[in-house]
């Protein structure tokens, strides 16, 4: 395993984190009345769109899963026209699955959906950036052992954390605390974040520790 190329995951995971980071500093003081909090709808849109932007542009400046195969330019457009019915598929069944687990079925739909989007954005985007709209390599890849590069790697941990963040920020919804941060779906959306930053920094750091255990060929 190259030591470079563990850095190359680095420095993109840190830019990664800060795109984050500046969804939440930049908007004040473009956005008339923006919170964290107050408006926090406004601000899932504003991280995702961040955050998907810098992944595509990463993807298409690193390549770090390029197939050695020219494709034509029809094939291109096929593959993102793919790429954007499994995003939106994605979406529809993150909501299915949080409503599953608790959320209004009628009532908050337009939160649910945006917080689905959020989960979307740093979980199956990846897998589209990386792996392209192919089911079997994200099943190969979320399999035991399937990781074949420091990257799908670290897709593995960061989407993993994403989720249980989320999973763990639903659990002082129901608390009677009365705190404006239990409003739905404002915990578990930044617990998914806060996961998601942590997945990102925690990747490269195992990987690089590991490395001797690790047996697979960086693409």
């Amino acid at each position: 395993m190259r030591e470079a190329e563990v850095r190359r995951l680095l420095g993109a995971n840190l830019l990664r984190a800060l795109a984050v980071i500046l969804s939440a500093l930049l908007p004040p003081f473009l956005l008339d009345g923006f919170s964290l909090l107050g408006t926090h709808l406004t601000w899932i849109c504003v991280c995702s769109l961040c955050v998907a932007t810098l992944n595509i542009v990463l993807h298409l400046v690193l390549k770090p899963n390029q197939s050695p195969k020219r494709r034509s330019f029809a094939h291109k457009i096929s593959r993102f026209l793919k790429c954007c019915i499994y995003f939106f598929m994605s979406c529809i069944l993150f909501h299915a699955i949080i409503v599953l687990y608790g959320a209004p079925l009628i009532e908050l739909v337009t939160e649910t959906f945006l917080f689905a989007v959020l989960l979307s954005t740093f979980t199956t985007l990846q897998c589209l950036c990386l792996l392209g709209p192919n089911i079997q390599a994200w099943i190969r890849v979320f399999s035991k052992n399937g990781a074949m590069s420091i990257w799908e790697s670290s897709l593995q941990i960061t989407s993993m954390c994403s989720i249980l963040g989320a999973w763990f920020g639903a659990f002082p919804i129901p608390l009677d605390w009365d705190r404006p941060w239990q409003v739905w779906p404002i915990s578990c959306s930044l617990g998914a974040t806060f996961g998601y930053m942590a997945g990102l920094i925690i990747a490269p750091l195992w990987i690089h520790w590991n490395r001797k255990q690790l047996t697979y060929k960086s693409r």
